[in-house]
């Protein structure tokens, strides 16, 4: 019997293959087809250009500047790298020139008119959005079954992977290229395609993960209910969550006062709230910080004022009390202090969300009339 026959014990004793994460949440699959349909509507003529205006675009959804290098545009490996820069000025962007020089290091803002003002924007993708869908972007190109195709296929590959079920026949889009179409056979030769029939295909296993259109795992994108058991990623979390609440993660996770890792932002938003219970010592030791620091409410008032206003969102629990000079103390602790200290009213918050300490109704009428900035919205369940 062959060692590789499937009644083999060392073949039936091999560890199944973990199939890739997908990359995409549904709503972020959609948002890769209106990118790719964006492009395929810009008066640009051949793949190379198309496939550099995708990279372009996408780096430019936010603001209508796209920051770009010329070792970028090296690695996308176009015939015609010039031309495809030089296809730019008929659409009216700017700045692109310079990546025809010899630095490939620097980057150079192109700046895409068309995506500059919004709302209204043919793009009108969050922070989050933007970046996941470039990722997808720069993983779909660099894909084993595409990586030494032609421009062509390499673009067309974008468009079928956004546009195909995960474990489905697909339907060629109809806005797909001409060239792109042409150069599918090459594409189901080096198996991104496991199946290829006119206008219907099937993405190959080892791709499935790029899927623009993933089975669902719960329920449609917008609604607050959870399913018991199941686990979110962190983009998957933040598809959920209310438009306020996706502002203030945004506010956390772009502040470069803080600095703060992705692990740590998310363990602290998706961590579910238990009700804090506070033993005898930790009265105790509350008994002994009041009368070391007494009056203490409008400091810390002033405190969280000063750094909403640096940073666009408030401080954490630890970051006040640290900031403070209170010494050292126990996580119990500090969130008594704080959560006293919002009971005075010189403090309040939008529990459970972190990072939303500010100013409470004491210390706001004890102040000149300011105001100061709202919380975010309730947290998703």
């Amino acid at each position: 019997m062959s060692p590789s026959s499937p009644s083999s014990p060392q073949a039936s004793a091999s560890p199944a293959v973990k199939p890739n994460p997908f990359l995409l949440t549904p709503c972020q699959g959609e948002a890769a087809r209106v990118l790719l349909a964006y492009v395929g509507s810009l008066p640009l003529e051949g793949a190379d250009a198309r496939l550099l205006a995708v990279v372009v675009a996408i780096r430019a959804a936010r603001g209508g500047i796209g920051n770009i290098t010329g070792q970028d545009v090296r690695s996308l490996r176009l015939a015609d790298p010039e031309g495809a820069v030089t296809a730019f000025a008929a659409l009216g962007w700017r700045g692109q020139e310079a990546l025809l020089g010899p630095d490939l290091v620097t980057p150079v803002a192109v700046t895409v008119p068309g995506l500059a003002g919004r709302p209204g924007s043919p793009l009108p993708f969050g922070k989050v959005m933007r970046s996941r869908v470039s990722g997808w972007t720069l993983r779909t190109l660099s894909a084993k079954p595409v990586k030494k195709t032609s421009t062509a296929a390499r673009l067309a590959a974008l468009f079928l992977a956004a546009h195909g079920p995960a474990d489905d026949l697909g339907t060629l889009p109809a806005h797909l290229p001409d060239e792109c179409r042409a150069a599918l056979p090459e594409l189901l030769a080096k198996g991104f395609l496991r199946e290829l029939d006119g206008d219907r295909y099937l993405l190959a296993e080892a791709v499935r993960h790029l899927s623009g259109m993933r089975p669902p795992s719960g329920p449609p994108p917008g609604t607050r209910d959870e399913p018991a058991g199941e686990e979110l990623s962190w983009d998957e979390w933040k598809e959920r969550a209310s438009v306020a609440l996706r502002r203030h993660v945004e506010a956390v996770e772009g502040c470069h006062e803080c600095s703060l890792s992705t692990a740590r932002v998310s363990e602290a938003f998706m961590r579910k709230a238990v009700p804090a219970q506070f033993e005898e010592k930790v009265r105790r030791a509350y008994g002994v910080w009041e009368a070391k620091y007494p009056g203490q409410g409008p400091a810390a008032a002033e405190f969280a004022a000063a750094f909403r206003a640096a940073h666009g969102h408030g401080p954490s629990v630890k970051q006040l009390c640290t900031a403070m000079g209170w010494g050292k103390m126990s996580r119990e602790l500090r969130i008594h202090v704080i959560r006293r200290l919002i009971t005075e009213g010189w403090l309040t918050n939008t529990d459970p969300v972190p990072w939303t300490l500010r100013p409470g109704k004491a210390a706001q009428a004890g102040s000149s009339g300011g105001t100061t900035p709202a919380g975010a919205g309730a947290r998703p369940r």
